[in-house]
């Protein structure tokens, strides 16, 4: 894993649904809304498998 720039792991299988950046990224390659991302993260939790797979069932 890499380090953040504050020397902490990040775990890129998990999605920050309270980082901005991270529901645009993941709103902008699944092609769906912001809010459909946050959205699906409060249903299925933050695995970034999980969240994916929901996001592809309901385009």
């Amino acid at each position: 894993m890499s380090n953040s720039g504050k020397g902490r792991e990040q775990d890129r299988a998990r999605v920050a649904g309270n980082q901005n950046h991270e529901v645009r990224y993941e709103a902008d390659k699944e092609g769906v809304s912001r809010e459909m991302v946050k959205d699906t993260i409060k249903e299925v939790g933050n695995s970034r498998d999980k969240v994916e797979g929901e996001l592809d069932h309901k385009k």
